[in-house]
C-alpha cells in the first residue's frame, strides 16, 4: 500500500512548503522530492495566490508530479487561474493579481515555460483523488458521499467551492455550509479551502487548511498514521480569515 502526506493549500507560500516537506522526511534530488518509506506527497489544490512565491510552487508540485512522486487536484484558485491563462474574462482579483504580477515580472521565455507547465499540471489533474482502494478521498473543498464516483458538474462545483448556498457574507465571501457535519461515508476524506486555526478532524473528514499564508500554519496529514504535521507561516496573521467552527 502506498503511503501519502496529504499537504493543505499552499497559496504560493513556498518556502513553507519546502520546510515542511523536509519535515515529512523527503530528501531531494534534481528537483525531485524522494522518501526513503517510498510514500507520495498529495496536492490538494490553491497552490497558488495570495503568497510570495507561487511561480516557485507551480514549479515544485510540476516537477514531482511529473516525476509520479506526487498527487494534486484542483482548487478554485487553481481554476481561476487557469482560466485567465486561456484568456477568459477574470476578475484579477481576490490573490489572482500576485500571480499575474510575478508572470509578468519573469522573462518570456521562462514565463511562456511556466504557463505551460501549470496548464499542463491542470489539464491532467482528476476533479478529486480516490486513493487506497477507496478508502482515502482527496478533494479540495471536499465531498459528501453520495458524491464519491460521480464527476458531474455539482460535484465539479462543490469539490472547488464547498456547500454553497448562493448566498453572500458581508465580506462578499460566498456563505458555505458546513457538509462535513452530516458526513457518514466509509472514505476519510481529506480537504481544505476554509482556513482554521488547527486541523479538524470530524466525522472521517479532516480540513488540513490552516492558513498558511494568512499567518497560521501549512499542514500536512499523514496517512494511513492520521498524523498532522505542520510548520509555522512567515506571513502576517489575519485573524479574519479563519473560520469558528
Amino acid at each position: 500500500m502506498t503511503a501519502y502526506d496529504v499537504i493543505g493549500d499552499v497559496h504560493g507560500c513556498y518556502k513553507e512548503l519546502t520546510e515542511l516537506i523536509d519535515l515529512l522526511g523527503y530528501t531531494l534530488k534534481d528537483g525531485v522530492y524522494f522518501h526513503k518509506d517510498d510514500r507520495k506527497l498529495v496536492f490538494l489544490g490553491d497552490i497558488t495566490d495570495r503568497g510570495p512565491n507561487s511561480v516557485g510552487v507551480i514549479e515544485l508540485v510540476y516537477r514531482n508530479v511529473k516525476a509520479k512522486k506526487a498527487l494534486y487536484t484542483h482548487g478554485n484558485h487553481c481554476n481561476k487561474l487557469y482560466r485567465y491563462l486561456l484568456g477568459h474574462n477574470v476578475k484579477i482579483i481576490h490573490g489572482l493579481e500576485t500571480t499575474v504580477a510575478e508572470l509578468n515580472d519573469l522573462r518570456e521565455k521562462q514565463k511562456r515555460i511556466v504557463v505551460s507547465n501549470f496548464k499542463e499540471l491542470y489539464e491532467m489533474a482528476p476533479m478529486y483523488l480516490v486513493l487506497d482502494d477507496g478508502k482515502l478521498v482527496v478533494a479540495h473543498a471536499g465531498i459528501k458521499e453520495k458524491y464519491i464516483g460521480f464527476y458531474g458538474k455539482y460535484v465539479r462545483q462543490f469539490v472547488l467551492y464547498g456547500d454553497i448556498t448562493g448566498e453572500k457574507n458581508l465580506d462578499g465571501t460566498p456563505v458555505r455550509l458546513d457538509w462535513a457535519k452530516d458526513y457518514k461515508g466509509k472514505p476519510i476524506v481529506v480537504y481544505g479551502h476554509t482556513p482554521v486555526k488547527e486541523p479538524r478532524f470530524l466525522n472521517n473528514t479532516v480540513n488540513i487548511d490552516t492558513g498558511c499564508v494568512f499567518g497560521g500554519k501549512l499542514s500536512a496529514l499523514r496517512y494511513p498514521e492520521m498524523k498532522v504535521y505542520s510548520v509555522k507561516s512567515s506571513m502576517p496573521y489575519d485573524e479574519s480569515r479563519f473560520r469558528n467552527l
